[in-house]
C-alpha cells in the first residue's frame, strides 16, 4: 500500500548550512498498519510525512501508494489520496468559514467544482451524524464559525475532515503536541477510533514514548534521517520506554539524549 524506496532529501546542498534531512529512506507498509513514528529533533519524522504529502520534491527515490507512483506529483494532485492532520489547530480548518463548510470542502477534495447548491439537506445530515460520532456536541453547531472552537475541537473537526473521504493513507504529523494532556487523550482516543473503523493505513509521529508504544501496531524509531528501528506485532505489545531506549542506544550507538521525548 506504501513504498518508500532509497528515499533522499537534503536541504541546503553544498552550502555551510547543508542538513541531510532523508539519507535514503526505505519503508513498506501494508494495508491497515498504523504505525507510529518517533526520534529525536531532526531525525526526519516530519521531513518523510512531506515528502510523502508532496510539500517539496525529493532529490532521489520514490513513492508509491496503492501502487501508484507518487514521487512526481504535485502536492495538490496527490491530496485526494492523502488524509493530513497537522500540528497547529489552526492549521486545517478555515476558521471564518461554518463547520458544515469545512466539512463540504473536505467531502470535495479532489473532484471538480461545480455550480450546483453549496451544501444539499441529504449532505447536512451526513455531516451530522458523522459530528455526532466526535461526541463533542458539534453537531448542534453546524453553523458556528470555526474560529470559535477549542483547539481540541478544531483537532478533533480537522480528523474528520481527513478521514470523510477514506484516504489511502492517514498522516498524523503530532496533531496532540499543541493540546493540554487531557484534550490530547481524548483526540487519540478519537483517532484510534475512526483508523480502526475505516482500517486507514495511518503514519503518525509523536514526541511521547508512552503514545509510540501504546497506538498502533508497529513502531519506527528515526536517527539522523534513517529508521534504525521497525518494532511489530508481538513484540511491540511488550515494549517499554526502558526497552526502547536500550534499544535505540544498541542500534545507533548512542544514548538516546532528547529532553522533549524524555520529558513527554
Amino acid at each position: 500500500m506504501l513504498d518508500l524506496t532509497n528515499v533522499r532529501k537534503t536541504f541546503n546542498a553544498r552550502t555551510v548550512n547543508e542538513k541531510v534531512a532523508l539519507n535514503g529512506v526505505s519503508l513498506h507498509l501494508e494495508d491497515g498498519d498504523f504505525v507510529t513514528v518517533i526520534g529525536g529533533n531532526g531525525a526526519g519524522k516530519s521531513t518523510m510525512l512531506n515528502a510523502i504529502a508532496g510539500v517539496w520534491p525529493i532529490d532521489s527515490g520514490s513513492i508509491v501508494v496503492d501502487g501508484t507512483d507518487i514521487t512526481r506529483l504535485s502536492e495538490h494532485r496527490r491530496a485526494y489520496m492523502l488524509g493530513r492532520v497537522f500540528q497547529d489547530p489552526m492549521t486545517g480548518t478555515a476558521a471564518t468559514m461554518q463547520i458544515e463548510e469545512n466539512l463540504a470542502l473536505a467531502a470535495r477534495r479532489g473532484q471538480k467544482r461545480t455550480l450546483r447548491k453549496g451544501i444539499t439537506r441529504e449532505e447536512r445530515n451526513q455531516y451530522r451524524d458523522k459530528l455526532a460520532t466526535l461526541g463533542l456536541g458539534l453537531e448542534d453547531r453546524m453553523t458556528t464559525k470555526v474560529g470559535l472552537l477549542s483547539g481540541g475541537q478544531r483537532q478533533a473537526l480537522t480528523l474528520l475532515m481527513a478521514t470523510l473521504r477514506k484516504p489511502k493513507l492517514l498522516l498524523l504529523d503530532e496533531h496532540t503536541a499543541a493540546l493540554d494532556p487531557r484534550t490530547a487523550a481524548k483526540v487519540l482516543q478519537l483517532s484510534r477510533q475512526i483508523i480502526e473503523e475505516n482500517h486507514l493505513m495511518t503514519m503518525m509521529v509523536t514526541h511521547n514514548m508512552r503514545d509510540a508504544i501504546a497506538y498502533g501496531n508497529r513502531l519506527i524509531m528515526m536517527n539522523e534521517g534513517n529508521v534504525i528501528l521497525d518494532i511489530a506485532g508481538e513484540e511491540k505489545k511488550k515494549l517499554t520506554v526502558e526497552m526502547l531506549m536500550e534499544a535505540f542506544a544498541k542500534a545507533s550507538g548512542e544514548a538516546f539524549a532528547n529532553d522533549r521525548i524524555l520529558l513527554g
